[in-house]
């Protein structure tokens, strides 16, 4: 069983400190078995200018998954996050079997998850185009939960993206997301630069390209959104982190 406050440290192959806060089991389905794969392609790398350790942590958030349900490490955390704010020591899977009236709204797949989101009768999914995150076509304070992951970067206006979400929230309402951090620098936009896409087989497509490099200060973007506080959730530090921003 998945125990949010439990953890152990351990030193990942370039001598900085790897803090996990799972016990070997999947926080998403309760899978036992995990597999690696290098995601991170040699133009991606260079483009980022990433070190050899953010390559490694990187590699690992994207590419470790559980071989049950295949969410990758990113999307335990995002599992996790939400487990830890609404029901603890349970997996997603029983979550979203359990009887809610908590009003849902994931923007784009969340990986894998989805398949166990949807389960839930209060569960809306609403994808890029029809959905333009900058405008919500949403009313106003009717939603709980806004989940979300890695798809801050894509949108032109992160800030503006997050003011949405926090606007179409019920009063201490969540918005648990994810993006790509690097945690040793400052968030940069990439206007001007070469452009960057995620997703090789898909780079002409506009919603691969990436217009932000989120780093340690992002949680400014969530204060500067309008949300009352920003959590930064650590399942594994520093490949799996996890925003919670509380309105």
């Amino acid at each position: 069983m998945f125990r949010p406050g439990g953890h152990s440290n351990e030193k990942n192959s370039f001598g900085g400190e790897v803090i996990h806060h799972f016990s070997g089991i999947c926080p998403v389905c309760g899978g036992h078995e995990f597999s690696q794969v290098d995601v991170l392609w040699p133009e991606l790398i260079n483009a980022w200018q990433l070190s050899n350790s953010e390559v490694a942590y990187i590699n690992r958030q994207q590419g470790f998954h559980c071989k049950q349900c295949f969410n990758n490490l990113r999307a335990m955390g995002l599992a996790a996050a939400i487990l830890r704010e609404y029901m603890p020591q349970d997996t997603l899977k029983q979550f979203c079997e359990y009887p809610s009236e908590l009003s849902i709204c994931e923007v784009n797949r969340a990986g894998n998850l989805t398949p166990f989101l949807e389960r839930l009768p209060s569960h809306e999914l609403i994808e890029y185009p029809q959905y333009d995150m900058l405008n919500l076509k949403i009313e106003s304070e009717s939603i709980d939960l806004v989940i979300h992951s890695d798809t801050l970067e894509h949108i032109q206006n992160p800030e503006r993206a997050l003011s949405e979400c926090c606007r179409v929230l019920r009063k201490n309402g969540r918005c648990i997301f994810t993006v790509p951090i690097i945690v040793d620098r400052m968030s940069r936009s990439r206007v001007g630069l070469a452009p960057s896409y995620h997703g090789q087989s898909n780079i002409d497509a506009d919603d691969q390209l990436v217009w932000t490099e989120f780093g340690a200060d992002m949680w400014k973007f969530v204060i500067g959104a309008g949300f009352s506080s920003c959590e930064i959730f650590a399942f594994e530090y520093p490949a799996a982190m996890v925003l919670i921003a509380k309105k």
